[in-house]
């Protein structure tokens, strides 16, 4: 299982309905709340947050802006 940490950067694997977020919105870890529990906040290109949820790591997947260096 992926790890997660403050300030990553993710992505989100399942639609939330009931949270009125889509399969795929980006977000940002912002607080570690238990095991594998996050405060994650979304926030338009504005920067204004809109959703602030805690979720599972089950529905999140980290997103990489760089190559693994080997």
């Amino acid at each position: 299982m992926e790890t997660f940490e403050i300030l990553d950067v993710v992505v989100l694997t399942r639609p939330l309905p009931l949270l009125n977020l889509r399969k795929g919105e980006l977000g940002t870890i912002v607080e570690v709340l238990g095991k594998d529990v996050f405060l994650v906040e979304f926030a338009d290109t504005k920067g204004v947050t809109y959703a602030m949820p805690s979720l599972k790591a089950d529905v999140l997947m980290k997103v990489y802006y760089e190559p693994v260096v080997a």
